[in-house]
């Protein structure tokens, strides 16, 4: 059966707006993103356990995103009083963990081409400049409480 989906440009705007002393000091940035034909829009929720909220590879399967497609992802913790940390893993093991306080989104952007391959590295030490692996999983917890998560991915 072939797919009555067409693929579409999908845009993506940013807009931060403050005034200083009378002056628009904000900025609006766009991009869109050609050949979106997949996107998925959930809400998790985050204990105090880290889980796997996101999981990416060279095959789909059940809870797994193609990892050549996945070209955008926006993390959005809804919760109006905790944070979660949430931990982006490669294929290296290398971690990057990143606070997401009340409120407030994460934003992973892929390569346009190749999605979430050879997007991400992370070391104690200095890393190696444009040496990438590939993204294989995002885990979330709770730093208190349990956090409703906003999940957008968008494939190519």
């Amino acid at each position: 059966m072939a797919s009555t989906i067409s693929a579409a440009t999908m845009t993506v705007t940013l807009t931060e707006e403050i005034t200083l002393n009378g002056s628009q000091q904000g900025a609006t940035n766009t991009i869109d993103i050609a050949s979106v034909n997949e996107v998925s829009k959930r809400i998790v929720t985050a204990t105090t356990t880290e889980q796997v909220i996101l999981a990416f590879g060279a095959v789909v399967a059940a809870g797994q995103f193609l990892e050549s497609k996945v070209v955008y992802i926006r993390i959005t913790n809804l919760d109006n009083a905790n944070h979660v940390g949430l931990i982006f893993r490669n294929e290296d093991s290398d971690e990057l963990s990143v606070k997401l306080d009340k409120g407030q989104s994460f934003i992973y952007n892929g390569d346009l081409e190749d999605g979430v391959v050879d997007t991400m590295d992370a070391a104690a030490t200095a890393v190696t400049p444009n040496a990438f692996a590939d993204l294989v999983d995002v885990t979330a917890t709770a730093h208190t409480t349990a956090c409703d998560l906003e999940i957008f991915v968008a494939c190519i």
